[in-house]
């Protein structure tokens, strides 16, 4: 365009500046698209960049038509103060601070104007404050005195006033330590404070005299920035607390700002015993609840109100939880009046605790998230404070001879409010992480796919206040939940929502009760709900009581353990879930198994009293009919769980057997593909022959990472044929580069084959990470495992190499240790030279290769050291440039790696020193290379 094409020749002579031509490139930027304001932008950023486009400011801001003109230079003038300030000479330095004064008071004269220019004054305050922090007080001194006394000549200057002083306080006490050194910092807060009885002079008496709204709400504002840092002698030893709660909270406007000012007084760390604090607090904190009270009532039902509430009555309503958690969090004990007579001078003191309990508790039922957390981030301390009073568990049958045990004074004062509580608790619970089925916003009942950590934080936190509240009185928890579930059996309250909740509720409190209450309580709780299984209809609502049986009974191990055949009914229940096909169940069954496994697992290999075989035989010999409707994920995880159970089993020939029945089935299907394979091995070129084989090494893994170095024998039994396969498909799949090219690898037939090569790996690495048998693992596992694998991962092309062959040397060094080193110099020779080459060209191609290979480094360093002080010097001085290598990068982990020389062992120190001394001359060589290796590194 020729407007733009003519500001870039004009604003590049650099003499003066066109303000009207500024204005069309500007309207550009904002209107326009594409080309144009892409051009437009880099004529802006242009004369941004120019070291004098600064000079231009005053007559960009005096002539321009457009506030965005003014805010664009006023962001130039931000930057030269920010980064030139110091270096400008004095006039001019008191030139701009003059003219952005000036141009201040010009805008915040009169209201309209100030209404009309409100973002543009707000970046002239920035600019302003940016000039404080360089000149205050040194070249300002009289800066707290000028801006209180121009606050008296006008209402709207004064507004803006405190809009600036609430700015600076913000820049020195929020963001100081971003933005400013440490002694600057220091320096200003101590000069904030030195000077700040002129400013809390004038908030004072603005609140006082109540000149008017937008007055009084600005000094609110204002004062609610500084109470985070002022010397609290202005809060306990003036009247500022009482002028707070008994003037401002019976008017709406002020009632949401004037909380938020008496929640930082809340918070203020006093150190001091002085008791006219305490009595400043106490009072303050009773008129506020006399105020409030007035507002709302607690026979008010708040959370319907706050559903139709104004957006400023929501604001109050969350900013009341706020005040009443932090005081109640900070100064509880001055309020809790525990007296069973209470003396005339704490009745209102009484009246007011209990108001701010009854009222925080309303406020707990709101449904607005954010809210909730505010409550329960007070009652989860609450509840804490009150177990740890009297930490034990109180016997059932203490409860009807309350009379004869003495309940401690504080924990009767809260008694009715925590039953109150507990429904609220249990009717609100949140989703713990186990459970994968959830009903979504269309009301469909679904699988959970992606984890919600903040969810889960929820969850977490409430189970800690209900797990202190049943410590304080299990037998009302119990009551409360049983009457929830008799609400949903009869149909009362039945709703996939409240039995989900529920359950999870009742899931949360396991090991809180002794174990007679607990097997009571679970008996009635799984009976009622498979009850209700069978009582209604419908794969959706079967789908929801099922997952929540699942998730109830995997939660209470110990009356597992200690109740056989409820363990068995239990197991066989979750065996017949798996058969159903409703999505999610079958998932939310395997999870459910595999925890019970884990901790019930010697219960399932020994013979229990009136077995005559252990349930784990029974279950491998029907092991075809149990996981026949499972997907393959869902059979990697029945696996795994049986892989516990038989892990269990101390006898080494028994253990044997089992292994080999859970495995028949895999082993079978291998077998077969192996015969085939071994007379032609096109066969491993059918892609549903090779998605066979990558399910049963699968199968493999996720037995042996829980049975353990006991795999050994299932190992054995195919360990020969594993790397013939890693062969013949390695094979394949260079000879389909060779004539395909790299495209080959995005083959699916090809990505699945290196997927069964990774899953080989994978599998080793596993054996090897849990076997402490290193002569085993080196006579019988590394010679043809290096066979296999290290020449095929020389001879590729580096896009087909797999990662995990770095990963697996790695746990093989750190495993055997010193009795690998006559083979690192096999392990540098294939994958050494062949590994750098992929990763010295960048910083960030092949990240996986490059985290392994340092790894590898960083364990060979660690346990086979010797073995360098051995190479050759031109092999020594690669592994320097791979460990120097490793120190400039900018992934973290990678870096970490590359200071390995840190943790050598003792015994090497002398020969570290030897290393570490050619590292430093090669390095003082090459100076780009001295300044990353840092004085700690040396």
């Amino acid at each position: 365009m020729e407007v733009l094409a003519q500001a870039k020749l004009q604003f590049a002579q650099n003499d003066r500046i066109d303000v009207n031509l500024l204005d069309q490139v500007v309207r550009i930027m904002n209107q326009m698209s594409g080309k144009e304001q892409a051009e437009a932008n880099q004529i802006l950023m242009a004369l941004k960049e120019d070291r004098d486009s600064w000079t231009k400011v005053d007559a960009i801001l005096q002539y321009s038509a457009l506030n965005e003109s003014k805010y664009f230079a006023l962001q130039i003038l931000e930057a030269v103060i920010q980064h030139k300030w110091k270096s400008l000479p004095q006039v001019q330095r008191d030139g701009i601070k003059s003219y952005i004064v000036s141009k201040m008071l010009e805008l915040s004269a009169e209201q309209s104007i100030m209404e009309q220019n409100q973002l543009l004054l707000h970046k002239m305050n920035l600019v302003l404050v940016q000039i404080v922090k360089q000149d205050w007080p040194k070249q300002w001194p009289t800066f707290i005195t000028d801006i209180v006394e121009s606050s008296k000549t006008n209402e709207t200057v004064c507004i803006n006033n405190m809009n600036i002083l609430s700015l600076l306080s913000e820049e020195v006490f929020d963001f100081g330590s971003q933005n400013l050194t440490q002694a600057k910092e220091q320096h200003l807060k101590q000069q904030f404070c030195g000077q700040f009885q002129e400013v809390f002079t004038l908030c004072v008496n603005i609140l006082e005299k109540c000149p008017s709204n937008s007055m009084v709400q600005a000094t609110l504002k204002t004062l609610q920035r500084f109470l985070t840092w002022i010397p609290v002698g202005y809060v306990f030893e003036t009247d500022i607390t009482e002028l707070l709660s008994a003037n401002f909270l019976s008017l709406e406007v002020y009632r949401v700002i004037t909380l938020q000012c008496l929640t930082e007084i809340s918070q203020i760390q006093v150190e001091t015993n002085d008791p006219s604090y305490n009595e400043k607090l106490v009072k303050m904190f009773c008129i506020t609840m006399k105020h409030i009270s007035s507002v709302l009532s607690v026979d008010l039902d708040l959370a319907a109100v706050y559903k139709d509430a104004s957006d400023q009555d929501q604001k109050f309503i969350s900013s009341l939880a706020q005040f009443l958690v932090a005081f109640i969090k900070e100064h509880v004990h001055l309020i809790e009046v525990t007296e069973e007579v209470i003396p005339e001078n704490k009745i209102i003191v009484r009246e007011a605790h209990d108001y701010a309990i009854q009222i925080l508790l309303k406020i707990t039922m709101i449904e607005e998230m954010e809210v909730f957390k505010v409550c329960l981030d007070c009652w989860c301390w609450l509840t804490a404070e009150l177990y740890r009073i009297s930490p034990f568990i109180q016997p059932s049958s203490l409860y009807g001879m309350m009379t004869t045990v003495r309940e401690h004074p504080r924990r009767r004062l809260y008694r009715e409010y925590l039953s109150a509580l507990r429904t609220t608790m249990i009717s609100r619970m949140a989703k713990p992480e186990e459970v994968l089925i959830v009903e979504n916003d269309q009301g469909e009942v679904v699988r959970e796919m992606v984890k919600d950590t903040d969810s889960i934080a929820l969850y977490r936190n409430m189970r800690e206040t209900l797990v202190y509240l049943t410590h304080l009185d299990n037998k009302d928890t119990e009551m409360k939940m049983t009457e929830k579930l008799a609400s949903q059996v009869n149909g009362g309250e039945f709703s996939w929502k409240n039995l989900n909740r529920l359950c999870w509720a009742v899931g949360s409190i396991s090991g809180t009760m002794i174990e007679e209450d607990e097997k009571r309580f679970l008996v009635l709780v799984i009976r009622d709900l498979l009850g209700l299984c069978e009582q209604k209809r419908g794969k959706d609502n079967k789908a929801v009581i099922a997952s929540n049986i699942m998730y109830v009974v995997g939660q209470y191990p110990r009356f597992l353990r200690a109740h056989w055949k409820f363990l068995k009914t239990v197991i066989n229940k979750l065996f017949e879930f798996m058969h159903e096909t409703h999505e999610g169940v079958q998932d939310m069954a395997c999870d459910t198994f595999i925890k019970i496994a884990i901790k019930c697992k010697r219960h399932f290999v020994i013979v229990q009293p009136a077995e005559n075989k252990p349930f784990v035989e029974e279950m491998l010999e029907n092991l075809t009919g149990i996981i026949c409707d499972l997907s393959h994920p869902q059979v990697h995880v029945f696996y795994e769980a049986v892989g516990h159970i038989i892990s269990a089993q101390i006898d080494g020939t028994l253990q044997e057997a089992l292994i080999m029945q859970l495995m028949e089935i895999p082993n079978r299907t291998w077998n077969d593909i192996i015969a085939s394979a071994s007379t032609n091995d096109s066969v491993l070129e059918e892609h549903e022959m090779v998605k066979s084989v990558l399910n049963i090494l699968k199968t493999n893994v996720a037995a042996c990472k829980s049975i353990g170095s006991a795999f050994v024998t299932q190992l054995g039994n195919i360990y020969g044929d594993l790397l013939s396969v890693y062969k013949i498909l390695s094979e394949k799949v260079s000879r389909a580069v060779t004539t395909a090219g790299e495209d080959a690898l995005k083959n699916p037939l090809v990505k699945t084959m290196r997927a069964v090569k990774r899953e080989i790996l994978i599998l080793l690495s596993t054996f090897i990470s849990k076997n402490g048998d290193a002569k085993l693992i080196l006579e019988n596992i590394v010679p043809p495992l290096f066979d296999a694998v290290l020449f095929d991962y020389q001879k590729n092309v580096p896009q087909a190499r797999e990662p995990k062959v770095l990963s697996l040397l790695s746990i093989l060094v750190t495993q055997l240790g010193s009795l690998l080193c006559p083979q690192v110099p096999n392990i540098l020779g294939a994958v050494f030279q062949c590994s750098i080459d992929m990763i010295n060209k960048d910083m960030e191609a092949f990240p996986e290769h490059r985290t392994n290979f340092f790894e590898l480094v960083l364990s060979l360093v660690q346990e086979c050291f010797p073995v360098f002080m051995g190479m050759p010097q031109e092999d020594l001085s690669t592994v320097i440039d791979a460990v120097v290598w490793a120190f400039q990068h900018t992934m973290r982990n990678v870096a970490e790696i590359g200071e390995f020389i840190h943790k050598r062992e003792k015994k090497y120190e002398n020969k570290y020193k030897e290393l570490l001394i050619i590292i430093v001359q090669r390095l003082i060589v090459d100076n780009t290379r001295m300044t990353v290796l840092s004085t700690n590194r040396c």
